[in-house]
């Protein structure tokens, strides 16, 4: 058993290569062999957002503060709010973020393959960003 006791970790900033704004990250838990998941809760400020990214075996995502915007490739931009839950599947190109306005905080859980978790790909442009 393991105790992760909150505030034993340092909040991250989320890096340039990977978001648009300013994003937190705060990290919940790692994988444990033979494990694969891990999680952590990320905070984006109004207008953040990730760039465009897939995982190898899928991301779920537990929104838990404020309102925020989901988009997979090819679809439209969704709303989503405290209590949704997101499941992007493996491969599925998406991003994810803040709204224009308002703040938002979810959790994201995804698990490796072969120590790769994530592939990012070039950044969410204003235009896209902004919709049709």
């Amino acid at each position: 058993m393991n105790i992760q006791r909150v505030g034993t970790q340092p909040s991250h900033k989320g890096p340039a290569d990977w978001f648009t704004g300013t994003v937190r990250i705060d990290g919940l838990f790692v994988a444990h062999e033979p494990a694969r998941a891990a999680g952590n809760a990320v905070t984006f400020e109004p207008g953040a957002r990730t760039a465009w990214h897939t995982h190898p075996l899928g991301q779920t995502l537990i929104v838990t503060a404020g309102m925020g915007w989901v988009q997979r490739d090819g679809g439209p931009i969704e709303e989503i709010r405290p209590g949704d839950v997101v499941w992007f599947g493996p491969g599925e190109r998406h991003w994810h973020g803040a709204s224009p306005t308002t703040a938002m905080t979810h959790i994201a859980i995804q698990e490796a393959l072969d120590g790769k978790a994530v592939e990012w790909l070039e950044h969410v442009t204003d235009e896209e960003y902004q919709g049709p």
